[in-house]
């Protein structure tokens, strides 16, 4: 099953994407650059968002909340829905990282064969992922 064919972002990532693309890292930017490559967000990264900005730690995100699918659209990234096996995955995966999204994002990575562009280096000690560091 899966995509494979492109590349999924982090919700860092997507953040800097959205807001500060002069943030990104240059093997990032080479990436997104490439008109060719496909472009993922795993749909945890909106509820990640909401609830970081609901929380006050993400203040700055009421935009970006506000007009998610047509920042996603301008900027030619698809969502990938969360899937049964996806939850069931990010659950079970054996990864001392106990955090929700980011248990979601690796998971949709793994089942949807695509190579994850992030710089959480949380992600270097989950095996059978590939990461683009930056």
């Amino acid at each position: 099953m899966g995509v494979s064919d492109g590349y999924l972002l982090d919700t860092h990532m997507l953040l800097w994407v959205l807001t500060e693309p002069e943030r990104l890292p240059p093997s990032a930017r080479e990436i997104l650059s490439d008109q060719a490559n496909r472009l993922f967000v795993s749909s945890a990264s909106a509820w990640e968002i909401s609830t970081k900005r609901r929380l006050g730690k993400l203040p700055q995100a009421d935009s970006v909340v506000s007009g998610y699918a047509h920042h996603l659209r301008r900027a030619g990234v698809d969502t990938i829905e969360i899937s049964d096996e996806h939850a069931l995955l990010g659950g079970g995966l054996e990864w001392t990282h106990r955090d929700p999204f980011d248990r979601m994002i690796a998971a949709t990575a793994i089942i949807e064969g695509l190579p994850l562009i992030s710089i959480d280096s949380a992600f270097t000690t989950l095996n059978g992922i590939r990461i683009i560091r930056s």
